[in-house]
């Protein structure tokens, strides 16, 4: 069975490895990896990098993002993915293609697709989030898949709405917390030394830009800048920065002051790789920031999670998540009560155990 798996970013990458690493070793799949978006873009890690380190078979390269990232800028890189993965649909051919998520690059790939009856099987879809144009992407990659594999069964209700059937819908889980339960972080002396992360407290932050609200994005910036500033005091900073988002360089020049006014509390990381950021979230104190695995993730490492602004806003959460507004004294506020928190030890809403054993098992039956 010959598969194809569309990746766009770090991000869904990061998600895609448990089903990776058993597509690689199981001889009834030919696997292939289509990597696009952020992967070739240089200013966000080029970071297919790591995955020619994972030493597939066949990795395809489509590079189609400009390097603006205002509205006009996005709109163009969409139309020029699409133009890209024309060509790519008409010579490759495949028995089902893994699509994830909701980046705006991944629905360009998937649109285009749709004349060549493309068989689609979208991971994460269902979900809902209310301050970023990705909402509207994901359900347009939904409309566009044969199979869907959900996260909760209330995802997978919201996908047999939007497709009016059931029949093809599963729930599997979050992919990417499969075997979570074993997982070992890199020791912690090695991973501080690393990183040169200084013996104290730290906090693991990401913050994007709200697509959906590109007139606050200054504003937002600005406050996110001066939060954080202030809570150098009694933190040290760890950033994974920005993805190719509307604007997202508005933030990511805040980040950049904040590194030169705090060299000595504030690290900037362009791609962790899975490894190391699992590794530096087991470490953190807590989450700040607007990024989906403080949502997905960080509860299965027993860490409470400051979520900034409407980004995920409308997704389900677990109960470590504490919602404020893009507010100096609001983060702040919440980040002191956040600290004044035991550990979280109750349940991940996102959690279910084989995720990517159930997929291929499902697969394989279809």
């Amino acid at each position: 069975m010959k598969i194809g798996v569309l990746t766009s970013s770090r991000a869904d990458y990061g998600i895609y490895l448990p089903l990776l690493f058993k597509l690689k070793a199981d001889p009834f799949f030919e696997l292939e990896i289509i990597a696009f978006g952020t992967h070739l873009s240089k200013s966000h890690g080029f970071t297919v990098a790591e995955i020619e380190q994972g030493q597939y078979q066949t990795i395809h390269k489509i590079s189609s993002l400009v390097s603006n990232d205002d509205e006009q800028a996005i709109a163009t890189s969409y139309g020029l993915t699409v133009l890209k993965f024309a060509d790519f649909w008409q010579a490759n051919k495949y028995d089902l293609v893994f699509c994830l998520g909701d980046r705006f690059e991944m629905s360009a790939a998937v649109q285009a697709g749709i004349p060549f009856g493309v068989h689609f099987a979208h991971i994460h879809g269902g979900e809902t989030t209310l301050g970023a144009i990705d909402n509207i992407y994901r359900h347009q990659i939904t409309l566009a898949c044969a199979l869907h594999f959900t996260a909760t069964d209330f995802f997978s209700e919201k996908v047999s709405t939007l497709t009016f059937s059931s029949a093809n819908v599963h729930t599997v889980g979050s992919l990417s917390l499969d075997g979570i339960e074993n997982f070992k972080p890199i020791e912690k002396k090695q991973f501080y030394q690393k990183y040169n992360i200084p013996s104290q407290d730290f906090a693991l932050i990401t913050f994007h830009p709200e697509t959906t609200a590109t007139k606050d994005s200054f504003y937002f910036a600005k406050q996110m800048r001066k939060a954080l500033s202030k809570l150098t005091a009694k933190l040290f900073l760890v950033i994974t920065m920005p993805n190719a988002d509307t604007l997202g360089s508005i933030f990511r020049e805040e980040i950049k002051t904040l590194r030169v006014e705090y060299p000595n509390q504030v690290l900037c990381i362009e791609n962790f790789g899975k490894e190391n950021y699992f590794t530096a979230m087991h470490f953190a104190k807590l989450l700040i920031g607007n990024t989906s695995s403080g949502i997905l993730e960080a509860a299965a490492f027993g860490k409470d999670v400051v979520d900034v602004g409407d980004r995920q806003k409308g997704r389900l959460q677990s109960k470590n998540v504490l919602n404020v507004k893009f507010d100096e004294n609001e983060i702040i506020d919440a980040v002191n009560q956040s600290l004044k928190l035991g550990e979280f030890n109750e349940e991940n809403v996102y959690y279910k155990q084989n995720a990517a054993n159930t997929i291929i098992k499902i697969i394989k039956r279809k």
